[in-house]
C-alpha cells in the first residue's frame, strides 16, 4: 500500500508511525549485491522498481546507503574521491533494486574512464523505465556545487523525478542547517523535475534515516 505523507508546512517531510514502521520493516529484509555495471550491455533486465542514489564524490553516499540498510560494509566507503567506478546494483529481497551511481564531479581516474562513467550514467538515467526515484545527495556544509547543478539539469531535461538528500547534517549547527534547507528549497523551485521536500541526514548520528526509509517504502 502506498504511504500517504502527513500535511506539513516544513520542507522536510514528516511521516506517520505506520509509515516509519513500514520503512523500518522494508530495510530489515536481506539485501545482496547483484552486479557492478561498467558497460551498457551489462545493465540488468528491467523487471522491478529501481531507486537510485547519486552525488558528488565523497558526499557520503556509501555511508548513507550502509546506514539505510543497517550494514557497515554493503557499499564500500573510501577517503579517496571517485572510488566507485561502476553502477552498483543491490537487490533488496526482490522488492526493488537499489542503484549506487559513481560519484560525479571529481575522480582519481583517467579522463577517458571518467567520460565512460558519465556516458553510462546519462544513458541509465535517460532510458530506464523502471527508475522510480533518484535521490541526489548534497553535502550540507557546501550546498549546491557546479557538478550538482549539471546533474540536476540533466534530470530536469529527461523528466526523471528526483529528491535532494542533505548529508553530514551533524556537521552544522541548527541555525546553519535551517538556513541551508531554506536555500536548497528556494533553489529547487527552478528545477521542474525536483520534488520540493528534502531530507536532512547524518549517517553518523542516524538523523533522517527513518524518514528516508519511509519515503523509499512509499515508492513501492
Amino acid at each position: 500500500m502506498t504511504a500517504e505523507k502527513m500535511p506539513v508546512l516544513s520542507p522536510v517531510p514528516t511521516y506517520k508511525t505506520r509509515q516509519i514502521e513500514a520503512g523500518r520493516m522494508l530495510f530489515t529484509r536481506p539485501i545482496t549485491f547483484m552486479l557492478g555495471v561498467a558497460t551498457l550491455e551489462q545493465l540488468p533486465t528491467e523487471d522491478k522498481v529501481e531507486i537510485c542514489f547519486a552525488g558528488r564524490s565523497n558526499v557520503g553516499k556509501s555511508s548513507l546507503i550502509n546506514a539505510l540498510c543497517s550494514r557497515k560494509d554493503l557499499a564500500r566507503t573510501s577517503n579517496t574521491p571517485g572510488r566507485t567506478q561502476q553502477l552498483n546494483f543491490f537487490d533488496l529481497d526482490g522488492a526493488f533494486n537499489l542503484v549506487d551511481l559513481p560519484g560525479y564531479g571529481f575522480a582519481q581516474a583517467p579522463k577517458d574512464v571518467v567520460r565512460n562513467w558519465q556516458g553510462l550514467i546519462r544513458f541509465y538515467l535517460r532510458g530506464r523505465v523502471t527508475l522510480r526515484r533518484v535521490f541526489v545527495l548534497i553535502d550540507s556544509r557546501h550546498g549546491f556545487m557546479g557538478a550538482d547543478l549539471e546533474m540536476m539539469k540533466m534530470l530536469d531535461e529527461t523528466g526523471v523525478s528526483y529528491q535532494v538528500v542533505l548529508t553530514k547534517a551533524d556537521k552544522l549547527k541548527k541555525g546553519q542547517m535551517d538556513k541551508r534547507i531554506a536555500e536548497v528549497v528556494t533553489a529547487l523551485k527552478k528545477h521542474p523535475a525536483a520534488l520540493n521536500q528534502i531530507f536532512a541526514t547524518s549517517s553518523e548520528k542516524n538523523t533522517g534515516i527513518a524518514e528516508l526509509r519511509a519515503e523509499v517504502a512509499s515508492l513501492l
